[in-house]
């Protein structure tokens, strides 16, 4: 005879592995506390409402409150209830009063309701958070759930793309399918959704190879946003590392965010994401107590060392986590690790990666941090793609080119430095030619490849590639902010008018120079990233910091692809990337030199003149509007292939002229090659070159704005 269930019947269990975890027969539970009392492990009924049990973790091992509830099974819905020092003034901000988030919870169920109850302090009193408040917030806070785990996180079949071989997509998982045509209703918005068929054809068709998701981990809506009926719709405000966002799911199951990993690896893409461990939802000291807050404040954040009351916020969000921590660090790391080998996800973009890597007392970057270190020689993470916001809003953050070798960075430099050039700013040219090969300048050490620049004209925070071209200003008002969030440097021109248009002459300009932004990004040596719904021309309205509009501003209007100008535009970009993925010399895995590469005196990169001839130093300001260059595809026979075969490939002449008026390029001289046929140009909406033949020396007419490719068809 089976004894009945006993909920409150505890063991001593271990404290590891941190979190609750069913063995089959109960459940252990395990939280980091190094400066608590006591810690209460809260049961709940199905449906969160109604407290069933409470039990004291009855064991401290190492900083870890651990027991076992034998009686326990999947599925059960818990949180904590930690006792300790309410000092402020020494940064401890326990308070028993407030039902704590697990921070290892795999799956939460409810949201956080907004409530003054949620404070650890009394708002509204003049002694602000130094006052104490006792009110039971256990009805505003979603509860934990006890999952039944899968263990065969090692048997992913991945596409393990190469950086060389890589173009990123970056896209809102919700927002990309929330209007798609093809994806049925009760599916728009979720994962389940982007796992449909015609949503992962699509994106394989077009030639992505990874798709990067906005942040998916469990999150909070900010207070000011919920009451001025809005949400923080990007997600970069994460309550909980190892959950996904219920908004994504369709029911409470872990296996919707496995299938969309599987389906995606079945079609040749990976899955990356872009995660936020730099702060948490919890804010500054005047923030609610939601979890780390109230589990342990002076560990889990970076607190001022002279005024251990306030936070130190790095990031522009109220706090900052504290890696330095070693059992924080070790939070983080076990995320990523879960996000692998339980979730299927290959690679992370982080952001503002600077405030990741800040230790000691002033709270400094360190590119020899804890974090990369661990990180480095993590045998799981060692084989993932790592990404690096290079900065964040502290002190000497910013610190692009600064991360260890084997890191990938996004590179804002690029991004401004092809922006101006196409709206047709001088002294951009020199510049440019050092971002379009790969950034050597601002990758130089460690080996590092040209894959390490991040290369990107637009992303998830500003203007779409359409806005781009579109507004001169930013259109925020929706934001509720005056207009005054988002940025004021954008780098862009509206071709003539603010915003939309029917003057067909001023459309057909934007089309243009969205296929010249394309062009550039694409013929680039790096790994280039494209944001979704820019190959179809999405537009936000102007609004460049659509961060809560959880709205038709921010969801993929699928309908512009059935019109003229976005089918065509998706089109040309297709075309780019079969020429990308097709040619090597495109997608160098080494540094250009400049210098001859055999007793011929070629050289794997030659700059040109307008007039044919090899530039000099003093030439680079002569032509403020035009930078051509041979890329010589022999170049590639000192590179290997994976088995040893020679990387050689055709040679290019790539042109692109930013002025606004036509002008005349002479084709390189006979030592560059013999001949030239024109394979693209972004003149014709498909991008197809004409195939007209030009000898060396030969005059080719360019018309104003336009980038023109040409395939070497002789030696000389």
């Amino acid at each position: 005879m089976t004894a009945p269930l006993n909920r409150n019947r505890v063991w001593p269990g271990r404290p590891y592995p941190l979190g609750a975890h069913w063995d089959g027969r109960g459940v252990n539970f395990a939280l980091f506390s190094l400066h608590a009392e006591k810690v209460e492990l809260c049961l709940f009924d199905a449906s969160g409402s109604r407290q069933t049990a409470r039990v004291a973790l009855p064991e401290y091992t190492d900083e870890v409150w651990h027991g076992y509830l034998p009686d326990l099974r999947p599925g059960q819905l818990y949180g904590y209830r930690v006792y300790g020092p309410y000092e402020p003034e020494r940064g401890h901000r326990f308070n028993h009063h407030k039902l704590l988030i697990d921070p290892y919870a795999r799956l939460l169920h409810g949201a956080v309701r907004w409530h003054d109850a949620l404070h650890g302090y009394r708002v509204g009193d003049a002694r602000g958070d130094l006052s104490f408040d006792t009110r039971d917030s256990a009805r505003y806070v979603p509860k934990c759930v006890v999952v039944d785990e899968v263990a065969d996180g090692d048997h992913w079949r991945r596409p393990r793309r190469s950086w060389r071989r890589s173009v990123i997509c970056e896209m809102h998982a919700g927002g990309y399918t929330r209007r798609h045509p093809q994806v049925p209703d009760a599916l728009r918005g979720s994962f389940r959704g982007l796992a449909e068929p015609a949503p992962v054809a699509y994106l394989a068709d077009l030639g992505v190879t990874a798709v990067e998701l906005l942040p998916v981990h469990a999150h909070l809506d900010e207070r000011r946003l919920v009451d001025a009926g809005l949400s923080n719709y990007w997600g970069y405000n994460s309550i909980g590392f190892f959950a996904p966002d219920n908004r994504f799911l369709t029911r409470p199951d872990l296996g919707e965010f496995r299938l969309l990993a599987r389906t995606l690896h079945d079609a040749g893409i990976e899955l990356l994401l872009d995660v936020v461990y730099n702060h948490t939802g919890e804010g500054s000291e005047l923030g609610p107590t939601l979890s780390f807050r109230g589990i342990d404040n002076a560990s889990y954040y970076h607190l001022n060392p002279q005024v251990p009351r306030h936070t130190r916020d790095f990031t522009g969000c109220g706090n900052s986590l504290n890696l330095a921590q070693p059992r924080v660090l070790q939070l983080v790391l076990d995320s990523l690790r879960y996000w692998v080998q339980q979730m299927g996800v290959d690679g992370f973009r982080f952001d503002l990666a600077t405030t990741l890597a800040r230790e000691g007392l002033d709270g400094g970057f360190d590119p020899g941090s804890g974090f990369f270190d661990a990180v480095r020689q993590d045998p799981v993470l060692a084989g993932v793609k790592l990404i690096a916001e290079p900065w964040d809003l502290g002190p000497g953050g910013y610190r692009l080119g600064g991360f260890p070798a084997g890191w990938g960075e996004w590179n804002d430099q690029y991004r401004d430095t092809v922006r101006r050039f196409w709206r047709g700013d001088t002294g951009q040219v020199a510049t440019l030619a050092s971002r379009l090969t790969g950034s050597s300048d601002i990758f130089p050490n460690h080996g590092r490849r040209p894959t390490a620049s991040i290369n990107f004209l637009t992303a998830h925070d500003g203007f779409t590639l359409c806005d781009l071209v579109s507004f001169e200003h930013k259109h925020n008002a929706a934001n509720g902010e005056q207009n005054r969030d988002g940025t004021d440097s954008n780098f862009s021109w509206n071709c003539g008018v603010e915003g939309a248009t029917d003057d067909p002459v001023i459309g057909a300009l934007r089309q243009q120079q969205m296929r010249n932004l394309l062009a550039t990004l694409l013929l680039s040596q790096g790994t280039p990233m494209l944001l979704a719904g820019d190959e179809f021309g999405h537009s936000q309205g102007g609004n460049n910091n659509a961060y809560c509009q959880d709205n038709a501003i921010s969801w993929l209007d699928w309908a512009r692809l059935g019109q003229e100008e976005g089918a065509a535009l998706q089109h040309y970009l297709r075309r780019l990337l079969k020429l990308r993925h097709r040619h090597g010399v495109f997608r160098r895995d080494r540094f250009f030199t400049g210098r001859p590469i055999d007793a011929s005196g070629r050289k794997d990169i030659v700059w040109l003149n307008a007039d044919g001839s090899e530039k000099a130093q003093q030439d680079w300001q002569a032509e403020p509007h035009l930078l051509a260059f041979v890329l010589d595809g022999e170049a590639g026979m000192e590179h290997l292939g994976p088995q040893g075969q020679s990387q050689r490939d055709d040679s290019y002449l790539v042109v692109l002229h930013a002025g606004a008026e036509a002008t005349v390029f002479l084709m390189p001289p006979a030592g560059l090659g013999a001949s030239w046929r024109r394979v693209f140009d972004t003149c014709a909406a498909d991008g197809r070159g004409d195939g007209l033949t030009l000898p060396a020396g030969g005059e080719c007419s360019l018309s104003p704005r336009c980038v023109q490719v040409f395939e070497r068809l002789g030696e000389s």
